[in-house]
């Protein structure tokens, strides 16, 4: 990325035998008129996203006074339309118009062009609420991405056809239901239909299409019933989000197959199950929400330690109905929570540099972070947190938990805890929130977290502690209420 600025200089219009032209990701402002570049016969691909223009387009266009476009890129560029240049485009590849101001209807004759040629169209971040003439199908015979995320789209949404790699329609406000036939894209491995107005039960197939998907996001919307028990082996999926819907019954164990599984979000549901502990064979497992279901009893299986979850960067069990002690050896091998390197290796993030196409899709994980819901971005490089609140967990906090030095929040508030606070949480020093309010702890409140120097949430109120508060650092900072 350069860092070039000003106006955009009128003298392009002059370069008669030009073929490429990108002056994306700069500092170009002011207005700029798109008519000296279509004067350019030779062009073939004009890229100026990401800018600070305003992108001046007249209408009276002709087909003999245009160059044949490969690729249009004008995302960032405060268009309030479509470009009524684009019915003369039968040649496109790639067609990029996101995060302007275009309102309205997708106007017919775009489904008219580049039908056999159009490989990628991204129209997201804008108003759009529907389409002029309601395909049924997507019309691009090649199509590989479909952006139009992040719209005002209601009704429903045209199927893609099979050559899609990416069907991204999430916030809008689409209906219906997932049809079998979606199953039928072998080569899709991105499908987010995320906060829609969705409803109805998931195609038992949409397991099996795990063997190409990657990307399964479904969150907010009204799907209900189970989840199909149909994962295969070699299931290539990587990250799988079926939070805030209505799914009952207990988790499919063909999950264990999903062995690339590095995000699972399955919170704001009424499951009804024991904790999976099976899913601990999933190596790449880096978190893990399973907040406000109802799930039940230990979370330990038949072994006091776990040997599992060695690369659990997040767990979130809140608002559950979970019970029983936590062995002190329970946390001992979550390796990944165990070292104080707060950065992370993803199989994903590797995935995605290699494929271009990944650049524009928002991974995120809704958590629980200081006790405000937090919106975070896919790669996961600033979080590591235990969330095991609002359940019914007894006996003493464990002291593996001593060894997760990588950890930032800890939240065991509103269980039944005893004991007393472990001092050896003072090793804990990246930790930015402890809350160990609302339990039956006793005893002092040690003075080796005040070695805790990130700390800036510390609630042990509504305990039964005594003693002397720490003085000193951070615990200089924290109110009466949370030690109450």
């Amino acid at each position: 990325m350069n860092q070039l600025q000003g106006p955009i200089p009128n003298t392009f219009s002059i370069l008669k035998n030009l073929e490429y032209l990108n002056l994306g990701r700069n500092n170009f402002n002011g207005r700029v008129e798109l008519d000296m570049f279509l004067g350019l016969d030779k062009l073939k691909v004009l890229e100026l996203s990401d800018n600070r223009i305003t992108v001046v387009i007249t209408n009276n266009y002709t087909n003999t006074s245009l160059p044949t476009l490969d690729t249009l890129s004008l995302s960032l560029c405060n268009l309030k339309e479509f470009p009524a240049f684009l019915r003369f485009q039968n040649k496109l590849r790639t067609l990029v118009l996101d995060h302007n101001n275009i309102d309205g209807l997708v106007p017919v004759w775009i489904w008219n062009n580049s039908r056999e040629t159009l490989e990628l169209i991204d129209i997201s971040f804008n108003s759009i609420t529907g389409f002029d003439q309601h395909p049924h199908f997507l019309p691009w015979a090649n199509l590989q991405v479909f952006f139009i995320h992040k719209n005002q789209v209601s009704g429903q949404l045209p199927f893609p056809p099979q050559t899609t790699i990416i069907y991204s329609i999430a916030k809008n406000n689409v209906i219906g239901e997932i049809p079998p036939s979606i199953c039928e894209l072998k080569s899709l491995q991105m499908l987010d239909l995320s906060f829609n107005n969705m409803s109805g039960t998931l195609p038992s197939c949409l397991g099996i299409l795990s063997n190409s998907l990657m990307y399964l996001n479904l969150k907010h919307n009204n799907f209900h019933g189970k989840i199909m028990n149909t994962f295969t082996l070699g299931s290539m999926l990587t990250e799988l989000d079926l939070s805030d819907n209505r799914f009952t019954s207990q988790l499919p164990r063909s999950l264990t197959n999903c062995t690339n599984l590095e995000i699972l979000s399955l919170e704001d549901n009424s499951f009804h199950d024991a904790f999976p502990s099976w899913l601990g064979s999933l190596a790449e497992l880096q978190v893990l929400v399973l907040r406000s279901n109802k799930f039940y009893g230990p979370i330990q299986g038949s072994t006091a330690v776990s040997s599992q979850f060695p690369k659990l960067r997040i767990i979130d069990l809140s608002n559950n109905n979970f019970s029983g002690q936590l062995h002190y050896n329970y946390f001992q091998t979550w390796h990944a929570m165990s070292s104080d390197d707060l950065g992370v290796s993803s199989a994903m993030e590797s995935e995605i540099s290699s494929k271009t196409v990944f650049t524009n899709v928002q991974y995120t994980v809704t958590l629980i972070h200081k006790g405000v819901k937090t919106e975070y971005d896919r790669i996961l490089t600033i979080e590591m947190s235990i969330d095991l609140s609002c359940n019914n967990f007894e006996g003493e906090i464990p002291q593996s938990l001593q060894h997760l030095r990588g950890l930032q929040a800890l939240n065991l508030s509103n269980n039944h805890f005893t004991g007393r606070i472990l001092p050896s949480l003072g090793n804990l020093t990246n930790l930015e929130a402890l809350d160990l309010s609302r339990n039956d702890l006793s005893g002092e409140i040690p003075q080796q977290l005040v070695q805790l120097g990130f700390l800036s949430i510390f609630n042990v109120s509504f305990n039964h502690l005594e003693g002397r508060i720490p003085q000193g650092k951070q615990f200089d900072t924290f109110d009466d209420f949370s030690l109450t």
